[in-house]
């Protein structure tokens, strides 16, 4: 049967982009090797081991995390740190880790971290004492540096965790007194705290918190973050106070954040809008014991949120 042009020019264009898809190569190339791996004994059976994230262009989906020639540990890509617990105390260890992208490539091991845990002691269940004192300084727009006082324990400190957010992201050997913490992001408040751990898993409450912002990245402009936020309870209530982000206007509008969630937007009305200084006074219904976590964002000139302020810990009061 003979078929007309148009039939047969999209008939030939069908089989050449079929054919083209057939030829298509699998994926085979492996992602590149983790990079920065450290491994730090947090107690007599357990060490926590951390890595650097691999670059985006990399596609890394999963992280195997290796003990010995063991696999003892499969993460999601966004988690670049884990704890191997059920260890023996008073034995070297050897982690490696790598890189698996959505093919199932599986990248070369990072070179091997050691470890040795401690030594248990039996029926420890005194804490080490807080660090007396937290500072921090920006290094660049995406790394800072903390440094804290030293802690006392009378079986020992074993490890310094930070937190940031009420989440640990950084684990220290016993003999430090400061870290550099990479992956953060420009033009952002970040509050960090200091716990110090013994060898029975012990921790100590946080030091004092210590915010510390980020740069913008070159070409950023200035910082968007509303700056050195104050959360004050009193009965019925709480009072925000904050220092308004320079963005080229009055900022009209903040989003509030209590416990990690949206909860509300505030606005200031035509002629109302502050500047410098900040103050903003919430009505509250929780019972008194209640704790939140505040923070906020300011609504950009173009519309989009800014970077978030420094968080706030609070205990409401009857």
């Amino acid at each position: 049967m003979r078929r007309s042009a148009p039939t047969l020019a999209l008939f030939l264009s069908l089989t050449v982009l079929t054919g083209l898809s057939a030829c298509t190569a699998p994926d085979t190339e492996p992602p590149s090797a983790p990079t920065g791996l450290t491994a730090q004994a947090g107690s007599a059976t357990s060490v926590h081991v951390m890595w650097n994230a691999a670059a985006d262009r990399d596609g890394v989906t999963h992280y195997q995390v290796f003990e010995g020639d063991r696999p003892v540990r499969e993460l999601p890509a966004e988690k670049t740190m884990v704890d191997i617990t059920g260890l023996t105390p008073q034995t070297g260890y050897s982690f490696t880790v790598r890189a698996r992208d959505a093919a199932g490539n599986l990248s070369e091991a990072a070179p091997a971290a050691l470890a040795t845990t401690p030594a248990a002691k039996a029926e420890d269940r005194t804490a080490p004492s807080a660090p007396a004192t937290t500072t921090a300084v920006a290094t660049g727009p995406r790394s800072a540096r903390v440094a804290w006082t030293p802690s006392t324990d009378d079986s020992g400190v074993t490890a310094y965790d930070v937190h940031q957010g009420g989440v640990r992201i950084h684990t220290a050997g016993p003999g430090e007194s400061a870290t550099t913490l990479t992956g953060l992001r420009p033009d952002t408040v970040y509050t960090f705290t200091v716990r110090a751990r013994d060898g029975a898993d012990n921790s100590s409450p946080d030091g004092p918190a210590v915010d510390v912002s980020t740069p913008p990245a070159s070409g950023d402009g200035p910082g968007t973050a509303p700056a050195e936020l104050t959360a004050t309870a009193s009965p019925g209530a709480v009072t925000l106070t904050w220092t308004a982000p320079d963005t080229g206007r009055p900022t009209a509008e903040y989003e509030l954040y209590v416990n990690g969630r949206p909860t509300t937007v505030i606005q200031f009305g035509a002629g109302a809008v502050p500047t410098g200084r900040v103050e903003h006074r919430l009505t509250v219904a929780e019972p008194a014991g209640t704790e939140w976590t505040v923070k906020l964002r300011a609504r950009l000139p173009d519309g989009n949120w800014g970077a978030f302020s420094a968080e706030r810990r609070i205990t409401l009061v009857a």
